[in-house]
């Protein structure tokens, strides 16, 4: 159960991780959208992986 938890939160660690750098120069942030997005994306991620989980029930 522990892996499966691990397994959800890792990608989404990798995305926030990336994010959190002082980066000049990625056109996501000065989109009026880009962080909605970005929430967006590790969302449907998160969510994407907790559906796949279940139907191998796993969950």
């Amino acid at each position: 159960m522990l892996t499966i938890i691990s397994t959800i939160f890792i990608p989404l660690t990798f995305i926030a991780g990336v994010y959190g750098m002082n980066f000049a120069h990625m056109p996501e942030l000065e989109w009026e959208y880009g962080y909605p997005v970005v929430l967006s994306i590790m969302l449907f991620i998160g969510l994407l992986m907790v559906r796949y989980f279940r139907k191998k029930q796993w969950l």
